[in-house]
């Protein structure tokens, strides 16, 4: 496998980007491997680690996430296990308990989860949950880190053993310090505690009427300590309990150790499968900081950024608050080489570092800073000239240093390779050096390599416009305020505004005159020519942002109109209902109250309820008409009316932006003439009115309860005035 080189790392600054998500990690071996981390130039080995990452980084949105994969160094218990004969502390085994538990746990967690989270689940390599760890630990030792009682039979009895001769103790003692007490023998503490035994604690002058051990005075020598001679034979016979004890706690732990042994792999595996989760998950966190995604990975070679952001730049403005500038930047078979030119200090090594950093990143598993549409290969070397690398030590110039990479260059450029070189062939006679810097960069195009340089020189610039696979590429400058937009623009080379920056920076204009006349008048037409045609294209791009901003605007504005529309549409249908709904019940009541007016007259219950037959049956004569099916459709019909009418607007919405420029269909309806007083309704609509005015191709239809304005090609005929 091969390795990128230190130098490029160090190059573009990738250490620091290790050590800020080396600060991520939750455990000490995660932070050790992050630091180790280094690129991966195998496309299978990249695409793992980094659908790893992106998986961890999704759960951040889960309702259920990754479990904890946190746990303390084990590497000392680990090797233990590989001695024989040896023993691991009653600690250690708290440690061994809190990995094989957090283990296990993360194992049940991703096989319930494969789907969601099938790298991660890959990564388990088929290891199983071992139950039996956790299970004699906890049988062994109790939640607070003590051996329990029950650990084996005979520790049981030891310690019951221990408990009786404590109380013992502790009723000699209470009744020795009662009597001394009594006496007036001991001072106003009474009892104090000397290595773990009490004693009395007696005042000096009566220390020989105190039968017992003496254990030390105070320092003024007042009060003398003495253990009671009635606790003596216990405390002796607690000490041989408490040898006794330890010995079988020892035991225990040797035979806990000796069980433990055959689950060494077992250890070693947990160990190494939660420190990469821990890795993947400092990623995942140091990508939701700097808001970064995964790209398309290709295949073949190929860099095409879009909204790429320097990463350590972007952290850095971020805490400051201020604006960081992305770069779009596409290196393809079709377009390998880049040439960036343009002023000082507007970003063109900014913009080779952001291409490297992000290189090296992708490739080492890390989520970068891009648009998610972006699509990215894997280069198997990454190669740098960035920076002045003058070397005292080796008593090397900044361009004897430079040649000595070139050399490296020569040698290891190939269709695989990115290489990246800021200040192309400085260092020397601009005349010479730039010649030799163009046999370089015609050696890297002719060995398929891809890459970006950074250059003022002009006949760089030049030969990336004859070669059919080279492009230039500039970073914009106002040319009115002479100040960097940080905005790379590929298709044509950048001027150093060399004399615009000096005049702005009070250079007398007679002094540039004379620099002018000292250099080729073709040199100066042609950076001339070039600064025009960045004004230019400056100028054309920000009219077609106005453009495109009132296209959007008026967009916006007929999708309401036509919203609107439908609405009153809907409206419309509806009143036209409640209206019709109405009339009938208008007429019904007439009837109604013509028997009810009569009743009153003649008082006659027979005619008013042949009356009420007779209109109930007409009613449900006109009810027979429609059966019960038509009756539902109608229902459903009118509830699904509006739903309609916004599926229509949402279609033509859709059809619009699919075609902008697309003519209208013509309408092939029959032309009809239309009168005064004819009964007409909208093609798409239900409700039937009458014309009362006609001018030019409006109508003015009338509906019973309101009038509206309607296109004379939207209405049908329904019925002609009856003359």
């Amino acid at each position: 496998m091969k390795i990128i080189a230190q130098k490029t790392l160090d190059d573009l600054e990738f250490g620091v980007v290790l050590e800020q998500a080396a600060s991520r990690c939750a455990t000490e071996s995660g932070k050790l491997q992050m630091l180790e981390t280094s690129p991966y130039t195998s496309f299978r080995a990249v695409r793992g680690t980094l659908h790893r990452t992106n998986e961890y980084l999704s759960s951040f949105s889960e309702e259920k996430p990754i479990p904890n994969h946190g746990f303390e160094d084990v590497a000392q218990e680990i090797s233990l296990l590989s001695v024989e004969n040896s023993k691991i502390e009653v600690e250690g085994f708290r440690r061994l308990l809190l990995l094989s538990e957090t283990a296990n746990t993360l194992l049940v967690f991703l096989r319930k989860n494969k789907d969601r989270y099938p790298g991660l689940f890959e990564a388990t390599n088929g290891q199983t949950p071992t139950k039996e760890i956790p299970a004699e630990i906890h049988r062994i030792i109790d939640k607070f880190g003590e051996l329990k009682d029950r650990a084996s039979d005979k520790l049981f009895s030891i310690r019951r053993q221990m408990n009786g001769v404590r109380s013992k103790i502790s009723q000699s003692f209470g009744a020795a310090l009662s009597t001394y007490h009594g006496s007036g023998f001991l001072d106003e503490i009474r009892e104090t505690v000397i290595g773990s035994r009490r004693v009395l604690a007696v005042k000096a002058m009566y220390r020989r009427k105190v039968k017992g051990v003496i254990h030390g005075s105070s320092k003024t020598g007042s009060i003398v300590y003495i253990e009671p001679e009635t606790t003596l034979q216990y405390t002796q016979e607690l000490q041989n309990l408490l040898y006794d004890e330890k010995e079988e706690v020892d035991a225990i732990l040797r035979a806990l150790t000796d069980y433990m042994r055959p689950f060494e792999v077992d250890f070693k595996t947990f160990s190494g499968f939660l420190t990469l989760i821990d890795t993947h998950a400092a990623k995942a966190h140091f990508a939701k900081e700097m808001n970064a995604s995964l790209p398309i990975l290709c295949e073949t070679q190929e860099i095409d950024l879009k909204n790429a952001y320097h990463p350590l730049l972007y952290l850095s403005n971020k805490r400051k608050k201020n604006k960081t500038y992305p770069q779009d930047v596409r290196l393809h078979p079709e377009n390998r080489i880049m040439v960036i030119s343009g002023p000082n200090a507007g970003g063109k090594s900014i913009t080779l570092k952001t291409i490297g950093l992000l290189q090296l990143m992708l490739q080492s598993g890390f989520l970068i800073p891009v648009h998610e549409q972006s699509h990215v290969g894997v280069f198997e070397r990454i190669l740098t000239d960035i920076g002045d690398n003058q070397s005292i030590e080796n008593e090397l110039s900044t361009y004897s240093y430079r040649l000595k990479n070139m050399q490296r260059f020569l040698k290891k450029c190939d269709a695989k390779t990115l290489f990246l070189i800021d200040e192309f062939g400085t260092g020397s006679d601009p005349e010479l050096g730039g010649a030799l810097a163009e046999i370089f960069l015609e050696v890297f195009y002719e060995r398929e390599s891809f890459g970006a340089i950074t250059t003022h020189y002009s006949n760089l610039k030049l030969l990336a416009n004859e070669l059919p696979h080279m492009t230039n590429a500039n970073m914009q400058f106002d040319g009115k305020s002479l100040q960097p937009t940080f905005h790379l623009v590929s298709g044509e080379a950048g001027s150093s505004f060399t004399f615009e920056v000096a005049e702005k920076n009070g250079i007398p204009y007679s002094l540039i005159n004379r620099a002018k006349k000292k250099i080729e008048r073709g040199k100066v037409r042609f950076d001339a020519s070039i600064a025009k045609l960045q004004k230019e294209r400056a100028t054309m791009s920000k009219t077609s942002k106005e453009l495109q901003e009132a296209s959007i605007k008026n967009k916006k504005e007929n999708e309401k109109l036509e919203t609107l529309n439908a609405k009153i549409k809907v409206k419309l249908e509806r009143y036209q209902e409640l209206y019709d709904q109405e009339q009938r019940m208008i007429a019904l009541g007439n009837k109604v109250n013509d028997a009810a007016e009569r009743y009153f007259i003649n008082n006659k219950k027979r005619p008013l309820i042949a009356d009420l037959l007779r209109v109930v049956e007409e009613e449900n004569a006109k009810r027979k008409r429609k059966s019960v099916s038509e009756h539902k459709k109608e229902q459903k019909q009118k509830k699904a009316l509006k739903e309609e009418v916004s599926k229509k607007v949402e279609v033509v919405r859709v059809e619009k932006k699919k075609n902008p420029a697309q003519k209208p269909k013509e309408n092939h309806r029959p032309k009809v003439t239309f009168n005064i007083g004819d009964k007409v309704r909208m093609y798409d609509g239900k409700a039937v009115g009458t014309i009362d005015t006609l001018e030019k191709k409006k109508a003015i239809v009338n509906y019973g309860v309101f009038t509206t304005q309607v296109n004379v090609e939207a209405l049908e005929l329904v019925e002609r005035k009856k003359k």
